[in-house]
Formats: structure tokens, C-alpha cells, sequence
């Protein structure tokens, strides 16, 4: 059974996104399945720190981007949408070069509330990050509805 209430079409959660960080990053939306959403990233100078490894930020980036946009596909899209309210992740392992994989799956989709479970693999399928990220669902202004 699909958690979704608005299908993903990953080229209109492509260009969806807008200039952004995400965009900026190379965050390209890739798979959705009934109760996933996942996402590559490039590990290039963009989402590399000084000392030439996956930054922890771009991970966190990475987590809150997937993570936002699938609460947002469990929401009434065009009356509700979400928010951020804490995200944790914890760096297992570093990644040089390549690609990062973010898939994103849901913990709790409430009324109010909603908590995504975000694992950043490499290309090996090595575990890079786990991150939990909490979401506030918020209902939309008339006017902006």
C-alpha cells in the first residue's frame, strides 16, 4: 500500500525543487517506491570539505531535501505542506568520490507531525550517514492556497 498521497513523478520533483541547495549540490531525485523516496549526490568539490571527504552539512542536505520532499507527497498537496523542525544525523564512514544514495522512509506520518528515517550509502552500499529529520505539516494560508 502506497503512503503517498500525491504521486511522485521524479521529473516534476526534479524541477520542482527550484535554484536551491539542492540544486546547487547536484541532488537529482532518482526512485520512489510505495513507501520510499530516494536521491543521489555527486561527491565532488561542491559537497567535499577541505580535507577532501563528504562534508557532514552536504549530508544533512542531502537528508532534509529527501526527507522534505517525500512529507510533502504525504500531505494535501496545495493546502498543507512541511517543515523542518530537527534533524539528526550521524556520520558512519566517509565517502571520497562518486555518489551518495539517500533513501527516505517514513517513522511517523501524523496529522501534525511527521518523522523520516534518511540512509546515505555509497556506492559500495556502505552505510555513510543515518539521519532522522522531524517535520512540522503545516496548513497553508487561503491566500496561498
Amino acid at each position: 500500500m502506497s503512503i503517498w498521497k500525491t504521486k511522485p513523478e521524479l521529473d516534476f520533483l526534479n524541477g520542482w525543487r527550484g535554484k536551491g541547495a539542492s540544486d546547487a549540490m547536484g541532488i537529482e531525485m532518482i526512485e520512489a517506491g510505495d513507501d520510499y523516496l530516494k536521491a543521489k549526490m555527486p561527491v565532488d568539490d561542491r559537497t567535499r570539505q577541505p580535507f577532501g571527504i563528504l562534508h557532514g552539512g552536504a549530508s544533512c542536505v542531502l537528508a532534509e531535501t529527501l526527507g522534505s520532499v517525500a512529507g510533502s507527497l504525504c500531505v494535501e498537496f496545495g493546502k498543507q505542506m512541511v517543515v523542518g523542525l530537527e534533524i539528526n544525523a550521524n556520520h558512519v564512514r566517509s565517502a571520497k568520490e562518486g555518489f551518495v544514495y539517500g533513501v527516505a522512509k517514513p517513522i511517523h506520518l501524523g496529522f501534525t507531525t511527521q518523522i523520516w528515517e534518511i540512509k546515505i550509502t555509497n556506492e559500495q552500499d556502505k552505510l555513510v550517514c543515518i539521519s532522522r529529520l522531524t517535520l512540522a505539516v503545516k496548513t497553508l494560508p487561503a491566500a496561498q492556497q
